[in-house]
């Protein structure tokens, strides 16, 4: 193991490698993500460097979709002190996702739930809603794009959805510019890692 990085500081967050003790303990136990969340996403760095240079007016509450390891949801509860519901489908990710909040000295909630299964009434009340490398498959595309009506219906103020480009993630986020008027900019990061990518941001006024 010697040489391999065991953690990042970004924009004040520690966000723990697959090489940390603490992560390598969990791989050892029963906590073995199935839908790619074995590890720390680039697009994580490009959604955290947007917020911190695009400091969102509304952040009381804040859900991280697909959430994985949770970094965007944890730099929201870090810098914003954000209330943070961190979501995803594979509760195997969560042991993950609170390794990395407990590293950074904040509480965040796991919640365990599909895309589609996440209801209007359950967005109510978020302000924000962020996601990184959530539109990975073709049969995700519908989802994403039905739980960004949802969270627009709802009267959730912003979205940011982070992505290194992929097709997929660029026919959801034509269509959430053709249907809501989002935005999509490309957007890249150098150091502590090099990540380039787009992010599809809807303003929700």
């Amino acid at each position: 193991m010697a040489g391999r990085r065991t953690e990042y500081r970004f924009h004040g967050v520690t966000m723990l490698t697959t090489s940390h003790p603490t992560i390598r303990r969990i791989k050892r136990s029963d906590a073995q993500p199935s839908n790619h969340g074995n590890k720390l996403w680039k697009s994580s760095f490009l959604l955290i460097d947007y917020l911190k240079k695009n400091p969102p007016e509304h952040r009381g509450t804040v859900m991280d979709a697909g959430c994985g390891w949770g970094m965007a949801g944890i730099y929201c509860a870090s810098a914003f002190k954000s209330k943070v519901l961190s979501v995803d489908a594979d509760k195997d990710v969560f042991p993950y996702l609170l390794a990395n909040a407990d590293a950074n000295g904040v509480k965040v909630r796991p919640v365990q739930s599909r895309f589609e299964k996440i209801t209007t009434k359950q967005l109510k009340d978020v302000d924000l809603l962020v996601a990184a490398d959530i539109c990975f498959w073709d049969e995700l595309v519908n989802p994403v794009f039905n739980l960004v009506g949802r969270a627009v219906k709802a009267g959730v103020k912003k979205i940011v959805i982070a992505d290194p480009e992929r097709s997929t993630f660029l026919e959801m986020a034509q269509r959430c510019e053709d249907r809501f008027c989002a935005e999509t900019i490309e957007w890249q990061t150098r150091k502590p890692v090099k990540a380039r990518g787009a992010l599809m941001v809807l303003e929700n006024a």
